[in-house]
């Protein structure tokens, strides 16, 4: 597991994810994410930290309302946010993760457009 620093096109948010080196993500094909160009990096809120930019956040919801989008209202663009399927954590956007730290990036698809088939019980299982 190391440090890895990201944020918004401005620079006004900035934050840190412990993750390993070499990543796993999910390319999902639901609305938001293949209109976005979103890559999911799932992790648990003890491995997330917001380090500046909260006051130019601002947050999008729709459907289930579960959801927290989190846009910087400078930039507009979604770095991370809180997940339907993992409300106890936060997806990162890999792309928004500076460049130094990942090693590897594995981009796996996922069926978003089908959420209810990909996760029956409602929600998802945060990696350790």
């Amino acid at each position: 597991m190391v440090p890895h620093s990201g944020g918004c096109h401005c620079g006004r948010v900035r934050f840190e994810v412990i993750a390993p080196a070499r990543l796993t993500v999910a390319d999902c094909n639901c609305s938001i994410c293949s209109k976005s160009g979103y890559l999911h990096l799932v992790v648990p809120k003890s491995r997330f930290r917001l380090l500046q930019g909260e006051e130019f956040l601002t947050t999008y919801t729709f459907n289930t309302k579960v959801a927290k989008h989190f846009f910087c209202s400078v930039c507009g663009v979604k770095s991370f946010y809180v997940p339907r399927s993992h409300p106890d954590g936060y997806s990162v956007n890999a792309r928004c993760l500076d460049a130094g730290t990942v090693e590897e990036l594995l981009i796996k698809p996922f069926n978003g457009r089908e959420w209810e088939k990909q996760y029956p019980e409602g929600r998802g299982v945060l990696p350790d």
